[in-house]
């Protein structure tokens, strides 16, 4: 378990709050910007899911206090969704509201297959009054143009990940070359929703989304380009360079094990 401690801090900032903004500050002298996760998923008590919504305000006002440039992401499973919806959905409105005072943003992240529509139902009954509020979409599911174009409808902010989860052939596709095809036609979509953000380290989706955007008149200010912290970080500097808006996904805390394994498979 050292061993694997140690490898994983390639990919995660550290067990503590601190640790993270410590990260991001480093991101942002090279003119990155961040979201911070605070890691952990599957909330089985409201005691712990609640716990998971607090360390969300906390993480809010200390990016607040610090003057750092992030925002933050969160899973609805660390929030009690799964075993109580509404719990969960009352938790990340309050988180929400607190990100709109703070004049933040709060990302929901995408989980397995088998909490996709739910996400989007708690999201969407939130975002409608809400916009501070943003969604992740997995171009590795069947289903995603159709909820791309949904959220390009209802004006919501989309963050486009290929998905690390693994799915069955039913609902995601198996082979690579669909699922980058699939990421191309989403980006080209989502040229017309606010603020789109590509999460990839794939040259070669990148490319695409850049040329669809450019296509469709936006400017760099228009989108973001977002990678994980750890990978690829030459390149997120290459392409801040340019003059692209790059976000790094900065992950914390002591509950890394599943997001560490996922990063390597």
């Amino acid at each position: 378990m050292r061993a694997l401690t140690f490898l994983a801090r390639r990919f995660v900032a550290g067990d503590r709050i601190d640790d993270a903004i410590s990260a991001v500050r480093a991101l942002n002298a090279d003119g990155l910007k961040a979201t911070l996760d605070n890691l952990g998923e599957d909330s089985h008590d409201k005691a712990h899911a609640l716990a998971a919504a607090d360390e969300n305000m906390v993480m809010l006002r200390r990016l607040g206090e610090s003057g750092v440039d992030a925002n933050i992401s969160l899973k609805l499973t660390q929030l009690g969704m799964g075993f109580d919806d509404a719990l969960a959905k009352d938790s990340l409105l309050r988180i929400v509201e607190e990100a709109e005072r703070l004049g933040s943003f709060v990302r929901i992240d995408m989980e397995g297959s088998k909490f996709t529509q739910k996400t989007l139902d708690i999201f969407y009954s939130i975002h409608d009054k809400h916009p501070g509020v943003g969604i992740v979409l997995q171009a590795m599911l069947r289903r995603t143009e159709a909820d791309v174009k949904d959220a390009v409808a209802r004006k919501a902010r989309v963050r486009l990940c290929k998905g690390a989860y693994k799915e069955p052939a039913s609902v995601a596709f198996p082979d690579k070359k669909d699922v980058d095809a699939n990421y191309d036609r989403c980006s080209a979509i989502l040229a017309k929703a606010p603020v789109p953000a590509m999460a990839t380290h794939d040259d070669a989706r990148i490319e695409s989304a850049l040329k669809a955007f450019d296509a469709a008149g936006l400017v760099k200010s228009d989108y973001e380009l977002q990678m994980l912290y750890g990978i690829r970080a030459k390149r997120a500097r290459e392409l801040r360079a340019k003059g692209h808006t790059v976000r790094i996904y900065v992950p914390y805390g002591t509950h890394w094990f599943p997001y560490f394994y996922r990063r390597i498979r």
